[in-house]
């Protein structure tokens, strides 16, 4: 069972955040003539056996209570009563009958036919080469990310509840490549916040650990975070000061 609920989860994170069933191909290609699916025409008794059986529970619920409220000093006899309420005697046999009827038609109706009998043509699918394709590349992003995450909690204190969006922050931020040497220097921009961008270099860090080459070449993958800017919204930096810390044109408050 947690197995599962991994599998449920795993696949609900795809479908959010990596776009899983998104549609990738316009092509077909045939399909199986003799793929069983659900008959249609089940579907509509199904719907139909259903309401005749919320019509005979609403039925036999006030005959029911035509009975509970029966005042034995008019009406002595089972007899007696049910001649007083024979419309309603009649609608609940009516209403018994119909579900007998659907009970009936829908045990000679298959639950499943071939696809092939629903229409007219050539029965055709989405292609699902390409899908699976790109349905196996999503599944290998989100178990890097996953790896990721996982590097970055020793450093983020938040990683348990903020781990993932501090990760896809950094996939997405700017940055600057270059080839020094026998390394491809990779300087992502700082991000939102100087915890978020200590997250980051340590997680740089470990990642230089690996030694890691480019796919397809000899140049080793150094990943680094840009120095903050000494003043800027994030990073506000040192206050300046005029002399002997009063204000002056430099530091209108003082010191």
């Amino acid at each position: 069972m947690f197995g599962r609920w991994r599998q449920e989860n795993f696949f609900k994170y795809l479908l959010d955040e990596f776009a899983l069933d998104a549609l990738v191909d316009y092509g077909v290609e045939p399909a199986d003539e003799t793929r069983q699916v659900p008959n249609p025409r089940r579907k509509e008794l199904d719907a139909a056996l259903h309401q005749a059986y919320a019509d005979l529970s609403g039925l036999t619920a006030e005959y029911g209570a035509e009975a509970f409220a029966n005042r034995e000093s008019v009406r002595r006899t089972m007899r007696g009563f049910r001649i007083a309420v024979a419309p309603l005697g009649r609608r609940v046999s009516e209403a018994i009958r119909r579900v007998t009827d659907l009970e009936k038609k829908r045990a000679r109706v298959p639950a499943y036919v071939p696809v092939q009998q629903l229409g007219q043509g050539e029965v055709v699918k989405l292609r699902v080469e390409r899908k699976h394709l790109v349905d196996l590349l999503k599944m290998v992003a989100y178990q890097a990310e996953s790896d990721l995450v996982r590097l970055v909690f020793p450093h983020y204190r938040r990683a348990e509840d903020e781990g993932r969006t501090l990760v896809q922050s950094a996939l997405v931020s700017a940055g600057d490549i270059a080839v020094d040497g026998e390394e491809l220097r990779v300087a992502l921009e700082p991000l939102s916040s100087p915890h978020r961008t200590h997250a980051l270099a340590a997680l740089c860090e470990s990642l230089n650990d690996t030694k890691t080459r480019f796919p397809g070449s000899k140049l080793r993958l150094h990943f680094e975070v840009k120095p903050p800017p000494e003043t800027s919204l994030a990073f506000p930096g040192p206050r300046p000061e005029g002399p002997a810390g009063r204000p002056g044109p430099d530091n209108p408050g003082g010191a």
